[in-house]
């Protein structure tokens, strides 16, 4: 990583008039930059067209994004935001991860068992009530009654299950924002390519460029039974980018640290990274053996497999970037330069100058709390799907009973449609990859919180990890989707009832569990949420409010331009692939194997249609499945990707390196007409 550059724009985070010509910023779509964007680009981007970008911009619940392309509500996105749908849809005698799938009707198109897909309709500024209501407080009584609140406008504004509505915290408590969501919980599966294709060149290659990946798939939402008409959606680009077009990602970022006191970013680099490393690389090493031993067990385990790789290489460059002392001193500088401001004004030190102080005080006492709150609570010793189900129901039969705004903020109202979602998900469950999973998250639990440790007693008695594991699921009827939902309907006198051995584990975990949550969140969450809203505040005083705030999985623009760069070692990287390049990094051998079906196809194929394509949009993970958009507000590209100078984008964005990465829209028709046949697709794409 080129690092005088980084750090340079990395002290830039906080609005210094000198680094204002970055394309830099994760922009809220009610306060978007466009006459910045037109003093450079000569293009100033009026409502009507943010309007109709936000309205077809939509978010996939599991932590991905996605555009609306069609008035038939098609829905692109990532293969790997989908790959859970399609491998819950695949069986040991057609495996739709390794072959592909596609819808030649719409009488084929195939229900996704767990996909939740929301579509912003609405923002309301919320920051005056919710001061309101903790003004005066600290803590944990600032905690429980701006949580009270956030769930009592939640509850206002969702007058049905088809709306989703979220209180939005924005500049770590500057500001609250009331997000009115469209919710679709009908999601179908309408196209996929195969594994081979959507992740080619493998672990190898990702975070990496040149790419050849063809990494999307297709999705409808439907209503009433039907494809939902959308009124709203991203127009076929006419024209594919070239370099140096501008170029727009709208999507959900998941998050970010860029104003983040460096007393918590030390904890996450002492210690949450490194120990969530250890765990995901034990856990890899354990699936890889699993996936060795049949065919099968390969299938089954692929998308977990997939998913921890991305999240090791993931956490590895973030911890590297927190690691190296010039960039870590940068953000360090940043911060003593927000608090010398601060201390020279006696009316804003005596308002902000004790919560960087109180913010260290907080991370202080959770950090011998910490494991057994990330085992115990989060749920990391007990990696299972058949307990994370017993979980909830346990905890929704209790809080459902409790005022709205008294309940655990995920059973909010607002949110009981996708827990119920999730609890009658008709997904397989493995009993061997759960033996697996669970055997090894146990003995995790043990080896972190030592054998003599209380709860450790409790969970396992006289057993071993695995065999506690293997009783569990020998005696559990929880895969059955009617005893779920049978608990379900039962409510709190079902779940008190159950001898089910999953729920029994939950419902005797529960207290405790709870017990430190409220300490949690009553020493730690709430002084860190109180003390970082005073330095947000500091910061709006001492910059202004020109700034955009950090990501929080809700609807952002970015721009930039389709862009190549220079590597510390002089080579010059070019922004766009083509189907040659795939061809010829082909070796016959994963992760380099390209698919029967292009090899076959070759012949058909234009090879020099433009493949992948790199941008210097300032995106981060949570952008998977984000639309690329042109000026015309066409969909021109889907983002998958970013290289691996973008991994530290959760601290700061350095326009010379940091790019995304997409698949170019010539692409996708080039391979969904001439490899796939997917002449359906096509014709809806471009409106034929």
């Amino acid at each position: 990583m080129n690092r005088v550059l980084f750090v340079l724009a990395v002290a830039g985070v906080l609005a210094l008039p000198r680094f204002a010509s970055a394309d830099e910023g994760m922009w809220l779509f009610n306060d978007f930059p466009s006459a910045k964007l037109k003093a450079k680009y000569g293009f100033e981007p009026d409502q009507k067209w943010l309007d109709h970008v936000r309205l077809s911009s939509v978010r996939l619940a599991e932590g991905c994004s996605g555009s609306i392309v069609s008035p038939d509500g098609l829905v692109m996105t990532n293969h790997h935001c989908a790959h859970s749908c399609i491998e819950q849809l695949s069986s040991a005698k057609k495996d739709y991860v390794a072959s592909g799938f596609l819808a030649k009707a719409v009488a084929d198109e195939v229900k996704c068992p767990e996909i939740e897909i929301n579509q912003l309709v609405e923002i309301v500024n919320v920051t005056e009530r919710i001061v309101a209501a903790t003004k005066g407080l600290e803590d944990a009584k600032y905690n429980q009654a701006q949580k009270g609140e956030m769930s009592k406008i939640e509850k206002e504004c969702a007058t049905s299950d088809q709306l989703r509505c979220d209180v939005v915290t924005l500049y770590h408590g500057g500001q609250y924002h009331l997000y009115k969501y469209r919710r679709f919980q009908d999601v179908r599966l309408v196209f996929a390519p195969e594994f081979a294709i959507a992740f080619f060149g493998g672990d190898p290659d990702n975070f990496e460029f040149p790419r050849y990946d063809l990494d999307v798939s297709f999705l409808r939402i439907y209503e009433g039974g039907k494809p939902a008409k959308t009124t709203d959606f991203l127009p076929w680009a006419k024209e594919g980018l070239k370099e140096g077009d501008l170029a727009f990602v709208s999507g959900h970022p998941g998050g970010t640290n860029r104003l983040t006191p460096t007393s918590q970013l030390e904890l996450e680099r002492d210690v949450t990274l490194p120990r969530r490393l250890q765990y995901a690389y034990e856990l890899k090493g354990i699936l890889d053996q699993f996936g060795l031993e049949s065919p099968e067990k390969k299938r089954i385990s692929n998308a977990l497999l997939f998913f921890v790789e991305n999240g090791i290489k993931a956490r590895k460059g973030r911890l590297n970037a927190l690691l190296d002392k010039p960039f870590f001193g940068t953000l360090v500088t940043r911060e003593q330069q927000l608090r010398a401001k601060v201390d020279a004004d006696p009316k804003l030190k005596a308002l902000y100058a004790g919560a960087w102080p109180a913010v260290a005080q907080a991370v202080d006492r959770f950090r011998p709390m910490r494991d057994r709150y990330d085992f115990l609570e989060v749920g990391r010793g007990f990696n299972s799907d058949l307990f994370g189900i017993a979980r909830m129901l346990v905890r929704l039969s209790a809080e459902i009973e409790k005022p709205n705004e008294k309940r655990l903020r995920e059973y909010a109202d607002s949110n009981l449609p996708k827990v119920k979602m999730e609890i009658l998900s008709p997904a397989p469950i493995y009993d061997e990859l759960e033996l697996t999973r669970l055997s090894f998250a146990l003995s995790k639990l043990r080896e972190e919180l030592g054998p003599d440790d209380a709860l450790v007693k409790q969970v396992l008695g006289k057993e071993s990890p695995r065999e506690l594991a293997a009783r569990l699921l020998k005696g559990s009827k929880l895969k059955d989707v009617k005893v779920r939902k049978a608990l379900l309907d039962g409510g709190a006198k079902a779940v008190a009832a159950s001898t089910d051995p999953f729920v029994v584990l939950a419902r005797e975990l529960d207290p405790q569990a709870r017990e430190l949550r409220k300490k949690y969140e009553d020493e730690v969450e709430g002084p860190l949420k109180k003390n970082n809203e005073l330095i947000a505040k500091a910061n709006f005083a001492a910059y202004g409010t020109s700034t955009y705030p950090d990501a929080t999985f809700t609807l952002r623009m970015t721009y930039g331009t389709v862009k190549g760069w220079t590597r510390q070692d002089g080579t010059v990287v070019k922004p766009l692939t083509d189907f040659a390049g795939a061809f010829a990094r082909e070796t016959g051998s994963e992760p380099f194997k390209l698919p029967d079906s292009w090899t076959k196809a070759k012949a058909k194929l234009d090879l020099a249609t433009p493949f992948d394509v790199a941008t210097d949009d300032d995106i981060i993970g949570g952008n998977s499945g984000s639309p690329i958009i042109n000026r015309n507000g066409e969909a021109a590209g889907v983002i998958f990707d970013g290289n691996i100078d973008s991994l530290a984008g959760d601290y700061g964005f350095d326009e010379t390196v940091n790019r995304a990465v997409g698949v170019h829209s010539a692409a996708l028709i080039e391979a969904l007409d001439k490899i796939y046949g997917a002449k359906r697709i096509v014709e809806e794409l471009k409106g034929k």
